[in-house]
């Protein structure tokens, strides 16, 4: 638990906020290895973002992807290529298309992401070649950003490449858009543990921060109908190659 006296602060923010997010959603991706209901200490990060979210009234989902069958590709339907199950559609549809914010959450392994987050990104890239109702990819007009925990270092790399990925397939990214907790150097406690990554206000503040960026940005994205579509609709280009297995070629 975070202390007192920033919990009540971080509470006050919420309750003196002016601004209605109430009609947005919002959906985090944790690609923690660990099966519910183990605790993941990145979702302990991920609790201070959606606390002030859920606190807003914004609509928030924490997806798993360990506690579902996932297969490896960039098709937006794996059974179609063979698997003989795929939950990611059914979580895409329900889910993450209709979110305005998504976040990717990931812990570090060997000073990199997990490989079920490198999973999330390329599944999500597998609908990137979908279309918004404005004709722009599927994306536009969507909110990122990133959440990271680990016990030794790599929080910035990680999130350059999950920042990147997101940009790369549509996302807008806001300003400050990512927070991480490593501890100290070397192997040591993981962000839960002793409930020591609570009281690093550095990672607590860049969290909070992250987590008005993005419903900043989100907000002023839906009321502005999302991003212009004045020279980036898609329907405008033919780039296809037929079966081309890249999204961006489709």
């Amino acid at each position: 638990m975070l202390p007192e006296s920033v919990q009540a602060f971080i509470d006050a923010e919420i309750a003196a906020a002016t601004t209605d997010f109430s009609d947005l959603r919002a959906v985090f991706l944790n690609g923690t290895l660990k099966r519910s209901p183990e605790p993941s200490h990145t979702e302990g990060l991920i609790g201070i973002s959606n606390h002030i979210m859920s606190g807003l009234g914004v609509r928030t989902d924490i997806i798993r992807a360990v506690d579902h069958v996932i297969p490896p590709g960039v098709y937006p339907d794996m059974r179609e290529q063979g698997w003989p199950v795929d939950d990611f559609p059914d979580l895409y549809r329900k889910l993450i298309e209709p979110a305005d914010i998504v976040v990717l959450a990931s812990p570090i392994w060997l000073g990199d992401q997990s490989s079920m987050t490198r999973l999330i990104i390329e599944r999500l890239y597998g609908w990137s070649g979908e279309l918004n109702p404005a004709g722009q990819w599927s994306y536009y007009g969507k909110v990122g950003g990133a959440i990271i925990t680990g016990n030794e270092d790599g929080g910035k790399h990680c999130a350059a490449q999950m920042l990147y990925a997101l940009s790369h397939i549509g996302f807008t990214i806001p300003p400050q858009s990512d927070s991480y907790w490593v501890g100290e150097a070397g192997p040591g406690p993981s962000y839960l543990d002793d409930n020591r990554g609570a009281g690093n206000h550095w990672s607590t503040r860049n969290t909070v921060f992250a987590a008005w960026n993005m419903l900043h940005a989100a907000r002023s994205l839906k009321d502005q109908g999302g991003i212009p579509v004045y020279g980036n609709v898609t329907t405008n280009w033919n780039l296809s190659v037929a079966d081309h297995p890249n999204p961006e070629y489709r």
